[in-house]
């Protein structure tokens, strides 16, 4: 085939084993800029990325030769799909791999909201034993509302099953309810439910919606979890909410301050009031981006990559 594919970004081994034995050849690269990078793009047919830097017009016009973009992860936020598109590069991604990992994580911040472990443990681990001050809540008979029902949203609500709660699922597209949620509007949504759990892509339509009118359309006070991107919420809206108590507590894997690259939390040194007051709040969960970062889903988005790659060259 003479396909050469650039790997910008390290993943698990499989992924440059099986391409090499399916007759790729894998050239890698982690360290140089995107400059360098750039200089030599024209050589190569794949690359294969995760979030390192944007690949982006000018990338993709030097990119002459180049047939695919491989990116081992859910979404393609870091690549300019439309321009790539038009230029015939197919794009490859692996929602597939990581939905378990993602779903089991929003039902674990869930349960540890509800159920106050993370402050009990801290409390414990103190010397206090305070049992009336961490008395939880029970899932069970809560509305729980998913706002995007995709790969992650579908996964998580199978996860629900058995907790005997109303699972309510939105999304732009139709017709995408199962018999693990029910599709509604958003209007329906934010009437009934008591957990909301965002799993959307971030994209223009998506960019900073959970922002104050969004919450206060909400009939009651509710719980939110957010394992999609950070840039989805306002958080100075959102603690605003907490404030008040329209808002009861927050599980966020995903932060408004993150770099493109997720390695990284700020990109500016001074630490922004909202996130001053989350890192403090004792109703807040914060993980640093981990939601579908497991040693299992390492493995299972390498070999979903392969796999679309070679159902395509192969």
């Amino acid at each position: 085939m003479d396909i050469k594919i650039l790997h910008i970004d390290s993943n698990h081994p499989l992924l440059w084993e099986q391409l090499e034995q399916a007759g790729f050849i894998n050239h890698e690269d982690f360290t140089s800029s995107k400059e360098e990078i750039e200089a030599k793009i024209q050589d190569y047919q794949g690359i294969v990325i995760r979030s390192r830097f944007k690949i982006d017009k000018t990338l993709l016009d030097k990119a002459t030769n180049l047939q695919f973009i491989a990116r081992v992860g859910a979404g393609l936020e870091s690549i300019d799909c439309d321009y790539a598109l038009s230029k015939n590069i197919q794009l490859i991604a692996a929602p597939e791999g990581n939905r378990n990992a993602v779903a089991e994580h929003t039902l674990g911040m869930i349960l540890s909201l509800f159920n106050n472990l993370n402050q009990a443990d801290r409390e414990i681990k103190s010397g206090q034993w305070n049992r009336e001050k961490n008395r939880g809540h029970e899932l069970n008979g809560k509305t729980v509302g998913i706002i995007g029902y995709g790969n992650m949203g579908k996964s998580f609500a199978k996860k629900l099953r058995g907790f005997e709660v109303e699972v309510l699922c939105c999304d732009i597209q139709e017709n995408v309810g199962d018999e693990n949620a029910r599709q509604v509007s958003l209007e329906e949504l934010q009437q009934k439910t008591d957990v909301l759990s965002l799993h959307i892509p971030w994209t223009p339509e998506t960019d900073k919606m959970v922002n104050a009118d969004f919450i206060n359309a909400f009939a009651k006070p509710f719980w939110i979890i957010n394992t999609s991107r950070g840039k989805n919420i306002i958080t100075a809206d959102l603690v605003e909410a907490m404030q008040t108590g329209k808002v009861l507590g927050a599980g966020l894997d995903v932060l408004e301050y993150e770099k493109l690259s997720f390695e990284t939390l700020f990109t500016h040194k001074e630490t922004p009031v909202a996130f001053r007051y989350l890192l403090k709040a004792k109703n807040v969960i914060l993980s640093p981006h981990i939601a579908g970062w497991t040693f299992e889903s390492h493995e299972r988005l390498a070999q979903v990559i392969v796999d679309k790659i070679k159902a395509i060259w192969v």
